[in-house]
């Protein structure tokens, strides 16, 4: 009798901790500002929190600008909030008050917690770094800036080219780099500093810049829960970046791409497969994780629905943090989920170097995620492009539509 009590209230005490339990506190629906400190310094974010049907789970929008980008589905266990970003190893747990959060977000890596940074909210706030009109400037960012970023602690230098819209003081626009852009950026040009920040559940980036005499701009960029850089961007119209159809290319004896991977039902790909016979396939190298690949997802998933009855395929190679299947897999259907895929993705790997050259041998490297493979009816390689430049970069994410639909026409016009 005393065993079957015990195992009783053992059973009550993992059944109590295994479960979320609602709180009494429920999180107000509409806009909240929070923040991540890092270093003394506020990283702002919006959210966007409604009360689902339920009553026992909310809807979670982390928004950037134009952007509203849903996170899982987030739920109240004991008097917290969590708000799981399961494609980013991430998640935000936040104690609630009716008005207030206040709480952790945690980056994790094979399960474990790899970094974490204070989080706060408030609700009814939707202002970034000052409320409306308390900004001030004469200073404009809008236009091209030629930027180099440089790694302090290792001397490393990268370039990138700034793409900013002004309003008033209200600054959106992105930093494009060789292998991507840093997404939807929006801030403030307040006196002689600029401000901008973005968060996507991956990457929480802020930057604060100052003017110089000279009209360039110097400033501190934080990035996750310890990357630090500095940056200086001077005015230029002309600035832009290497040929991204030239920076990934085929290793001498080859023209073509080969592989033979499994998608997450145990299937087995090749591009032998007679889905892709005769057809021109685009290959997407890419990641769950990777933020810059889920904006090329959101073109390609809508762009492949339209046009497959036109004798195109795509499939997707995704490189994971972790290649175990049983960890990898539920990462790539939430993605495949999320955006509609209609195309098969396989588990190619892992990111790392060694692990994309076992995949890709006739590559000379994956230097960038996403880059897109583009292949001819006959099965040649006809163009590799390096990185992406999302709906965040204005014109430039134009000129990749226009391009890339191009390209595609031309594939499928030819016999």
């Amino acid at each position: 009798m005393r065993l079957l009590l015990l195992f009783g209230i053992l059973s009550s005490f993992i059944i109590s901790t295994s479960f979320p339990a609602f709180s009494d506190t429920p999180v107000k629906s509409g806009i909240w500002r929070a923040t991540l400190t890092r270093d003394k310094q506020k990283l702002p974010l919006i959210l966007d929190i409604s009360q689902n049907p339920d009553g026992k789970t909310l809807t979670v929008h982390i928004i950037n600008g134009t952007e509203k980008l849903k996170m899982d589905s987030s739920y109240f266990q004991n008097d917290s909030l969590v708000i799981p970003m399961m494609m980013f190893d991430a998640k935000i747990i936040a104690k609630s008050t009716g008005d207030e959060l206040k709480g952790t977000y945690y980056r994790y890596a094979n399960g474990a917690v790899a970094g974490s940074l204070p989080f706060e909210a408030e609700q009814g706030e939707n202002y970034k770094f000052f409320k409306k009109g308390e900004a001030k400037s004469s200073r404009n960012v809008s236009g091209k800036w030629a930027t180099t970023f440089k790694n302090p602690a290792t001397g490393d230098e990268s370039f990138a080219v700034g793409n900013f819209t002004q309003q008033g003081t209200d600054v959106t626009g992105s930093f494009l780099t060789p292998t991507g852009d840093y997404r939807f950026l929006t801030g403030s040009v307040n006196g002689d500093s600029l401000y901008l920040s973005t968060f996507d559940g991956s990457f929480a980036m802020l930057f604060k810049g100052g003017f110089q005499p000279d009209g360039s701009l110097s400033g501190n960029q934080w990035s996750g829960v310890k990357a630090f850089k500095t940056w200086t961007a001077k005015p230029d119209a002309n600035a832009k970046l290497p040929d991204a159809t030239k920076m990934t290319f085929l290793k001498p004896g080859f023209e073509s791409v080969d592989f033979e991977l499994k998608d997450t039902k145990g299937k087995t790909w090749t591009l032998k497969d007679p889905r892709f016979a005769g057809k021109p396939v685009i290959i997407q190298i890419m990641g769950s994780w990777c933020p810059n690949c889920m904006d090329e997802t959101n073109y390609l998933a809508p762009w492949y629905k339209k046009n497959k009855s036109r004798g195109v395929e795509i499939i997707g190679l995704s490189f994971e943090r972790n290649d175990k299947p049983e960890i990898a897999n539920p990462k790539i259907d939430k993605m495949v989920s999320r955006f509609g895929i209609d195309y098969p993705v396989v588990l190619a790997g892992t990111s790392s170097d060694a692990s994309t050259a076992k995949a890709l041998p006739m590559l000379n490297k994956v230097m960038s995620y996403p880059t897109t493979i583009f292949i001819d009816k006959h099965g040649k390689v006809r163009e590799i492009h390096t990185g992406f430049n999302g709906p965040g970069t204005g014109h430039y994410y134009d000129e990749f539509v226009t391009d890339f639909n191009t390209l595609m026409d031309k594939l499928i016009s030819e016999k």
